[in-house]
């Protein structure tokens, strides 16, 4: 069996007429001759009746330090009226449908409840049902323990529901259908001129999802790189081809060269960051120094990113909620820290730059001529980084975006 599996997002099912378009393409993959496989998300979004943030606030009105296990279980539901409503909408166009809970669906988690991984998928009863003539529901987000307890995959686990579902069932795509037109250069809301791509690399997408871009998750096409199974992200709402994600050129249909002569792909931001710099004595005593430091964030639990380690000082970023907190660290370990808050990061990503001369430069030369002063830099093979204030970000993205050409 050649299958296809299309994962729906909640604003793709909000009502009666979305719903119906989605399953009209669920409809078209399985007249191409291929058994789709469909995933969902919970519908809508916070404020929608049957949104995850909505049932999270039913309970959080009551008692807001409701263990994660009971929390895993209420979260799972939106997911559950999601599925079911579709495999009803499926039928009701004459196509017969089934709906599994993410756990009937043979998805084995981890015990970390709200933030569980996929061990392993065991898609027996996916594919019995296939064979017998139904399309498959599977509720996205959500998995089981070894142990039989509902867990749920975390923010954006619906992409990985559909990823490991992909890579378990051999299937030909995954297609993601979102709100967009598929991965854009840069985020539209900022950058007018920004464009969707035709292709990406796994590579350069997860780079891009890390560093701020949220269409779809980093996790979802880790999975998927790893058998080397397509991703494409796609507008629910057009017959858009969308963006295909790969390692090489050809798509489950049709080819699509990728030009190595494009140095960035995309222009992407996270905001909310507070920088630090902690000044160090030179030498044997300095690297002893960076080690106290380090060693005294990370036992009180602070995330920290944007390393630069120098011979005088040591610079690096936490989350603005943090910073009193890494104060508080920094001034009992002895240091009296600099600090600056309300600061933004914005990278620059493409698989192009490795060995290309004059990247840096170009960045540099292009948040000059704005007047943005980078308070940091770095850079590895695939992205480029710079730490501004957050006034600066939006004319920052947009100035890298136009420098690099990628609204042409």
């Amino acid at each position: 069996m050649k299958f296809v599996v299309l994962k729906f997002g909640g604003t793709s099912l909000v009502d009666v007429d979305l719903r119906e378009r989605a399953a009209n393409k669920v409809i078209a993959a399985k007249e191409e001759g291929h058994m789709p496989v469909v995933v969902v998300s919970a519908i809508g979004r916070k404020g929608d009746p049957y949104a995850t943030d909505t049932l999270i606030n039913l309970v959080s009105q009551s008692y807001r330090e409701l263990p994660n296990r009971e929390m895993d279980l209420l979260m799972s539901c939106g997911e559950i009226i999601s599925g079911i409503i579709m495999v009803a909408t499926l039928q009701s166009m004459g196509h017969p449908a089934v709906f599994l809970t993410g756990a009937q669906a043979g998805i084995i988690t981890d015990n970390k409840f709200s933030e569980a991984r996929i061990l392993k998928v065991q898609p027996q009863k996916l594919t019995k049902f296939a064979q017998e003539g139904y399309i498959v529901v599977v509720a996205g987000f959500q998995g089981v323990t070894e142990d039989g307890d509902i867990t749920t995959l975390g923010r954006g686990g619906s992409d990985t529901t559909a990823a490991a579902l992909g890579v378990a069932l051999n299937a030909v795509c995954v297609d993601i259908y979102t709100d967009v037109e598929g991965i854009m250069t840069a985020d539209p809301r900022i950058v007018k001129e920004a464009k969707a791509l035709d292709v990406i690399t796994y590579d350069e997408i997860c780079h891009l999802a890390h560093e701020g871009a949220k269409v779809v998750h980093p996790r979802a096409v880790e999975i998927a790189m790893q058998k080397g199974i397509p991703l494409r992200v796609r507008s629910t709402f057009t017959d858009s081809p969308g963006t295909l994600v790969t390692t090489s050129g050809e798509a489950y249909k049709g080819t699509i060269d990728i030009t190595r002569d494009r140095i960035i792909t995309g222009i992407t931001y996270i905001s909310g960051i507070a920088q630090f710099k902690v000044s160090i004595e030179t030498g044997i005593e300095g690297l002893k120094q960076q080690r106290r430091v380090f060693r005294a964030l990370a036992l009180a639990g602070i995330s920290i990113d944007f390393i630069n380690l120098l011979s005088e000082f040591v610079l690096f970023t936490v989350k603005d909620d943090l910073a009193d907190k890494t104060v508080k660290v920094l001034e009992n370990t002895g240091y009296v820290p600099e600090m600056i808050t309300g600061c933004a990061k914005v990278s620059a990503v493409g698989a192009g730059m490795s060995g290309v001369p004059g990247v840096i430069a170009d960045i540099v030369e292009a948040l000059t001529k704005e007047d943005i002063q980078i308070l940091q830099c770095n850079d590895s093979h695939t992205t480029v980084w710079v730490l501004v204030r957050r006034e600066d970000m939006e004319k920052a993205v947009i100035a890298l975006h136009r420098q690099f050409k990628l609204g042409q």
